[in-house]
């Protein structure tokens, strides 16, 4: 418990906030890491995924390569790239890293989204005279927005704990704490930078389930048709004299 209290101390010391890397800074760089990493991720992904959920095709292949990409190594990907393009792209090298491991995750819940949406609703869309691209915009994305989120959710958490690592080659980001307290065995740095960035974590994940919450469609489902029944109110039978 001493460490624990210590390492919270350490957190909200005031010498926090001076340093070669103040933590608010530290902060701010891994969460830039992160959005970023998931924004260009989601950029490649999702049109990839609406393409396969939406026409069937090149699901197996998907499949594949997000089953290899994520059994990648996360710190062995990151070194590989920053040797590959050299230090002084290293910020580069750590982004691309951190894209790879994204696209998996919203690559799956682009296409799973469409993918399980029931095909007698869009078969009454081109019943309807609907094209393929209203199709796409008006019943595939919306009805499949919760899956692309959930996601989107996975792809951040991995990437908001694989950003650490990006210390070792020198990026920045919450990682430095903990590389640096391992250099001088300072447990109590190690455990307060842990916890900001097992904080950071929660909090994103809660704001993707709040988001997924409000993506989901709101119908009638067979519980509400039953409460609307019971509800109603209950001919009573006219008896013929």
């Amino acid at each position: 418990m001493n460490l624990l209290a210590e390492a919270f101390a350490w957190i909200f010391s005031p010498a926090r906030l001076t340093g070669s890397l103040p933590l608010p800074t530290a902060i701010a760089q891994h969460l830039a890491f992160t959005f970023g990493s998931v924004a260009i991720a989601a950029a490649i992904a999702i049109p990839i995924g609406y393409l396969i959920g939406h026409t069937g095709r090149g699901r197996e292949i998907a499949v594949f390569l997000s089953g290899a990409a994520r059994a990648l190594p996360a710190l062995g990907l990151v070194v590989l790239l920053s040797l590959l393009l050299g230090v002084t792209f290293k910020t580069e090298a750590a982004v691309v890293a951190f894209v790879v491991l994204a696209i998996p995750s919203i690559l799956a819940g682009a296409y799973a989204g469409i993918e399980a949406i029931d095909r007698t609703v869009i078969d009454a869309g081109r019943a309807m005279g609907m094209t393929e691209w209203q199709i796409l915009f008006r019943i595939e994305m919306p009805l499949g927005l919760a899956l692309l989120i959930g996601g989107l959710r996975s792809a951040t958490l991995q990437v908001v704990a694989t950003v650490t690592i990006g210390a070792y080659i020198g990026v920045g980001g919450l990682g430095f704490f903990i590389l640096q307290g391992i250099g001088l065995r300072d447990f109590v740095e190690i455990l307060g930078a842990s916890i900001v960035v097992v904080a950071l974590a929660l909090a994103l994940d809660g704001l993707f389930a709040l988001l997924a919450r409000f993506a989901v469609p709101r119908t009638d489902g067979p519980r509400v048709r039953a409460a609307r029944l019971s509800r109603a109110p209950v001919p009573v039978p006219q008896v013929s004299r």
